[in-house]
């Protein structure tokens, strides 16, 4: 099959290999499309632990061509997204939901081979079928936007509460979308430039700061003048993580959405216990994708704005470089597959 294989971090190529053996309970997809997503260039960099060579890509969606068990077999012909998520599931972490923390973990992209290729092989638990009418590219976006609902679940939202989203990449445009859907008021998005805040205004953002063009705190102060009761930090970056504690009301919440790259930050502690902060780590997906292809194929939200770009597999360089590059109005490329 053909792939994209990174060979060890800073080498990327495109490369021409066997089908391996179909591993038990897996099922094998024909891929249609891949995203490619800003972790994907961590792993190209080598700042994210990844079994080299590997398979990058992680935002997949396609068709089941193969079942490992004859009990599966409903599955064939099936168009599927799914979970990445490759645990024991016998472990007391797995009996209680909580896989991740499965010592046995892994995650397909990462430690286990991924989407850039024309197929990939998925534990069949996690499957997830598509509607008819649902276009494979918006199915491959089911996984940032799984991101962005477990975010809002570990936030326990309430209705009509104020929100500030600090970035406009895929995870912050993504949790614009559930804050919407999840009826939260006021909501803010705020972003370095422009570049991507016409989108976040096209999907429903009430306001939108430029923070190197405008002066953050007061514009906060006319809008949320008490402070936001929700802050979704999706940058990663020290000085937004640190404004997001400022920005939040007392007693608020702010959800650490952003990877952070392996970094060390300083923070002011202050700002989280005189003001009773709730911090939460909120990152990665948690079994999502079943409620995210439920919000996806809702027709008022337009996933055409996520996805700037269709590329085949043999142009996986100049993917790799506008997701890099972020041009003005970038948000995804994504791969897709001819029959």
């Amino acid at each position: 099959m053909k792939c994209v294989v990174i060979e060890a971090p800073h080498k990327v190529h495109l490369d021409d290999r066997p089908l391996p053996p179909l591993r038990k309970d897996f099922a094998r997809i024909k891929v249609k499309a891949a995203a490619i997503c800003a972790t994907d260039l961590e792993v190209v960099d080598g700042n994210i632990p990844a079994n080299y060579p590997l398979i990058p890509g992680h935002e997949w969606s396609g068709v089941v061509s193969e079942v490992e068990n004859p009990e599966h077999s409903a599955w064939l012909g099936k168009r599927v997204t799914g979970s990445n998520d490759v645990f024991c599931g016998v472990c007391e972490a797995c009996r209680s939901g909580n896989w991740r923390y499965c010592k046995k973990f892994e995650e397909i992209g990462f430690k286990q081979p991924g989407a850039y290729a024309e197929y990939i092989d998925v534990p069949v638990h996690g499957l997830v079928e598509l509607p008819d009418d649902l276009p494979f590219e918006y199915a491959a976006l089911a996984e940032p936007m799984g991101v962005a609902l477990g975010v809002w679940a570990k936030a326990d939202p309430e209705i009509g509460k104020t929100c500030m989203i600090y970035g406009a990449g895929s995870i912050g445009l993504c949790c614009l979308c559930v804050a919407k859907a999840l009826g939260m008021r006021n909501i803010v998005v705020v972003a370095t430039t422009k570049d991507r805040l016409q989108i976040a205004k096209q999907l429903g953002a009430d306001y939108v700061i430029a923070s190197r063009e405008q002066d953050l705190f007061e514009e906060m102060k006319k809008i949320h003048p008490d402070g936001s009761d929700y802050i979704i930090e999706a940058t990663g970056v020290e000085e937004c993580i640190s404004n997001s504690f400022k920005l939040c009301k007392k007693g608020g919440s702010v959800l650490l959405a952003g990877y952070g790259r392996g970094k060390n930050m300083s923070i002011r502690i202050d700002d989280i216990h005189i003001n009773n902060l709730r911090v939460i780590g909120a990152g990665n997906n948690w079994n999502q994708h079943k409620k995210a292809i439920q919000l996806i194929s809702d027709k008022k939200l337009n996933m055409d704005l996520f996805i700037t770009e269709k590329l085949p597999l043999e142009s996986f360089e100049k993917g790799l470089e506008d997701a890099r590059k972020r041009p003005a109005g970038f948000v995804k490329a994504v791969f897709t597959f001819d029959d």
